[in-house]
């Protein structure tokens, strides 16, 4: 199972008083400026990825349903390149692990690996599972009653891709096509859950009744939105105690899935702590989820997702305000970071003792170790 960093975020009462600034009224500008950066990072950062998300995960239940319709070649390159679109918005939003991914498991429930092969081939030889996972309502079932090594992108990465190309239709089973169109309905329903869990009302309807049909949990214990609850960082009711820690948090995100990359993604195979801890094995897309994974980092440091930035209300203009070089630094490191796992002999599965992969390794962690630098900075300001 994956594991993520957790910062203790200790944030002094009176944070804004305490500044060092020939500003006028520095106060009222940093708090300003805090709340126009969580604004920007909750709809131009959060919405988007997790929108596109939800709505590529429908698409791929939708694929399904038609190669299991009619079993082609085509129809199995066509589900391989949907699965692929919300596999990158996935790894694009691990900047963002807290909130509903953690809160409500969905980030294990969905990505977990490596996949049970043995629990898979149990399941493939039980009729009575077959038959429930093949009813109406056989997402559920999937949702409720496989473990997370049987479920999410892995589960229907294992079925579609062989060698890090598409099987042929003849190579995928029956039953093997009742499993993965249910595993593939959990994983829309889980998205939805992200989506709805964040957006609020302003997620699409028919999205916002799968939730709600599903009992599944999407507000924080306020009964508010995540996203309601991070705009309103500072106010009474927020899980936030001020807009500082609320961006606190979004850089602890970061930094948490810069570590990830570094130490574990990349690391445990490289280091010999865990080879079989590789990420993506059948598609071989492993380098592209960590390239996507450190995508987040930028998306959330620089202001919102390409298309959609606005660098005067972003945690890069914050933290340059406070410490220019350390802003510069961290820049540098993102885009080391990008450049190392870019370079990395692919694929890693076959290549994970490469030194570009070390390589890679250091330039993630390098990555989270500056992050860490502007954590401290913040918290002792």
């Amino acid at each position: 199972m994956k594991s993520k960093k957790i910062f203790t975020l200790m944030i002094a009462v009176g944070l804004g008083a305490a500044m060092v600034s020939c500003r006028k009224d520095p106060v009222t500008d940093d708090e300003v400026l805090m709340g126009n950066i969580i604004e920007q990072y909750v709809d131009h950062t959060i919405a988007p990825t997790y929108s596109s998300l939800a709505a590529k995960s429908a698409q791929l239940v939708d694929a399904l349903e038609a190669l299991q319709e009619s079993r082609t070649d085509a129809n199995v390159a066509a589900a391989c390149n949907i699965f692929l679109e919300a596999r990158a918005q996935w790894e694009m939003s691990e900047a963002f692990l807290f909130g509903p991914a953690g809160d409500f498991g969905i980030d294990p429930h969905i990505d977990s690996w490596p996949l049970d092969e043995s629990a898979f081939n149990t399941l493939m030889n039980s009729p009575a599972m077959i038959e429930a996972l093949d009813g109406d309502d056989g997402d559920v079932v999937a949702g409720e009653r496989l473990g997370n090594a049987l479920l999410g992108f892995h589960g229907i990465e294992y079925i579609l891709f062989s060698n890090g190309q598409p099987k042929s239709a003849a190579q995928i089973t029956d039953n093997e096509m009742i499993y993965v169109v249910a595993v593939a309905g959990d994983l829309r329903n889980r998205c939805f859950q992200l989506e709805v869990s964040w957006l609020g009302s302003k997620a699409p309807a028919d999205h916002r009744e799968v939730v709600e049909e599903l009992e599944l949990n999407c507000t924080v214990g306020n009964g508010n939105s995540f996203g309601t609850n991070m705009r309103n960082a500072g106010q009474a009711g927020s899980t936030y105690s001020s807009r500082a820690a609320a961006i606190m948090e979004i850089l602890d995100g970061c930094a948490a899935i810069a570590d990830e990359v570094g130490t574990s993604k990349i690391g445990k195979p490289h280091n010999g702590e865990d080879v079989t801890y590789i990420e993506s094995p059948y598609s071989q897309k492993s380098i592209q989820d960590f390239y996507d994974n450190i995508i987040s980092v930028q998306n959330a440091y620089m202001g919102g997702v390409a298309g959609q930035r606005n660098a005067e209300h972003s945690v890069q203009a914050f933290v340059n305000q406070l410490n220019p070089d350390l802003d510069a630094r961290v820049q540098s490191a993102i885009n080391n970071a990008l450049t190392k796992i870019q370079n990395m002999q692919a694929p890693f599965v076959q290549n994970y003792t490469h030194a570009s992969a070390g390589a890679a390794s250091e330039a993630c962690q390098q990555l989270d170790s500056v992050l860490g630098e502007v954590i401290e900075a913040i918290r002792t300001m």
